[in-house]
């Protein structure tokens, strides 16, 4: 059958982000398949979607789902809008059968399917999309087949997947040249699954509890291809590369084993690392660390459920600012437990952090699945009823979320490193100039104070 995969992210701020998932998708049935790939990153408008679809004229179109809305509660925007035009505009040229599937349909499954009309719906791991293809081969029933959503069903939890991994990035791709003309960066994935519970994480609901690594020589050898490829930095998507602090150091000495020579970046949780774990991730060649901080307080840290506390953090930061790396903050205020004294605590410590960029986000987003949905159910926050496809934020009692943001800009007297949300159009817009001029990677290390 010819299937046409659709990525139907749009998001560019602060900087495009390939599709990674799409790639696992399309090797996992390019086998028995003809495969193509649409990125609507790529494509112009819904007309080049529509010149796409009548030259491939495809049997089953594939919709790949990434983003709900931008995470960003300073600014928040939803995507459920242009997912349904993005709907309509395939139907227009199209009556093939439409299969949804992505991070961001996973967590609102039913919705997406009944605001779209598709056919099927795959959560979870989207390599499923192969047994639901034998199936409509067979003209046998896919009801049954596990992480499959046939109409408007309310299935939402996915089951496991202990197969071994799909084969990743495939450079034959022809959208990939969007995205090495715009920052040069490409994706990497070492692991799935995230063992923290942080209460407002989708990631254990997306790709469950449990680590699934994949081997440190194959994880090398799909970077070498990213190199090959024209990539001139790759960011590891991983829920948070360290939460293995071994598998993470095998990782990186087979990078240093196999010759990866591009700079990288990855998402880090600032717990208490090993001896010299940092210094030996330079040597491998990264060079961006993205701290999920979210506060320093521990009485929010506890709140949170983050696997670290003030010392933790503190002292990742120096060990990585001593291994010569660029080091940057996320910050979360005003969930559970936040207080104008937590405020306080944090933007006291946040004084120890040298070297650095800050990124502050004033409110947390609620979403399904989640112990923090429980948390706003019980205060009576938001109703079980209540459709949170839409952002929905979770309020703090002692102040609203433009109070905290006042109290962010007062503390931080006018100094660049200190950033609001994602910083906006603004910095999207500064980021592509620098792109367009040779920069590459995310480049938020010339903010570093």
């Amino acid at each position: 059958m010819r299937i046409l995969l659709i990525s139907a992210n749009t998001l560019t701020s602060p900087y495009p982000v390939y599709p990674l998932g799409l790639d696992y998708v399309a090797n996992a049935i390019s086998a028995d398949h003809q495969v193509q790939i649409a990125d609507m990153n790529e494509l112009e408008d819904y007309d080049a979607l529509g010149k796409v679809i009548r030259q491939f004229s495809p049997d089953i179109i594939g919709v790949s789902l990434r983003n709900v809305d931008n995470t960003d509660t300073t600014d928040p925007k939803g995507f459920t809008g242009k997912y349904r035009e993005l709907a309509d505009a395939i139907r227009q040229y199209s009556d093939s059968l439409m299969v949804l599937g992505g991070s961001g349909f996973t967590i609102f499954p039913a919705e997406f399917m009944e605001t779209m009309k598709a056919d099927y719906g795959i959560i979870g791991e989207g390599e499923r999309f192969a047994l639901l293809l034998r199936a409509l081969e067979k003209q046998a029933d896919p009801a049954g087949i596990p992480g499959v959503i046939v109409g408007y069903e309310k299935e939402r939890i996915p089951p496991p997947w202990e197969n071994p991994f799909f084969r990743g990035f495939d450079g034959s791709h022809h959208h990939l040249r969007f995205y090495l003309e715009k920052g040069g960066m490409l994706n990497l994935q070492t692991k799935r699954g995230c063992n923290f519970r942080c209460i407002y994480c989708t990631y254990p609901h997306i790709e469950g509890r449990k680590l699934r690594r994949i081997p440190p020589d194959e994880v090398a050898a799909t970077a070498l291809e990213l190199q090959a490829a024209g990539a001139k930095y790759f960011f590891v998507t991983d829920s948070a590369f360290n939460a293995d602090y071994q598998h993470s150091a095998e990782v990186a000495r087979a990078f240093i084993k196999a010759g990866v020579s591009i700079p990288w970046g990855a998402f880090f949780s600032p717990t208490k690392p090993p001896e010299d774990y940092y210094p030996l991730m330079a040597d491998a060649g990264l060079t961006h660390v993205e701290f999920g901080t979210e506060s320093l307080s521990d009485a929010v840290l506890a709140s949170y459920e983050k696997p670290f506390r003030v010392r933790h953090a503190l002292r990742s930061h120096q060990s990585a600012n001593d291994a010569g790396l660029h080091v940057a903050h996320y910050f979360l205020l005003g969930g559970p437990g936040e207080t104008g004294q937590t405020l306080d605590e944090t933007f006291s410590n946040i004084e120890e952090l040298d070297k650095t960029v800050l990124f502050f986000f004033c409110g947390m987003r609620i979403y399904p699945h989640t112990a923090l949905y429980d948390i706003a159910v019980r205060e009576g926050q938001i109703e079980t009823s209540r459709n949170i496809l839409e952002p929905v934020s979770y309020q703090p009692a002692f102040a609203s979320g433009d109070e905290i943001i006042r109290r962010v800009e007062a503390h931080a007297k006018g100094r660049m490193n200190w950033i609001i949300g994602a910083g906006g159009d603004m910095t999207a817009k500064i980021l592509s100039r620098m792109y367009a001029r040779g920069h590459y990677g995310p480049l938020w290390e010339h903010l570093i104070r």
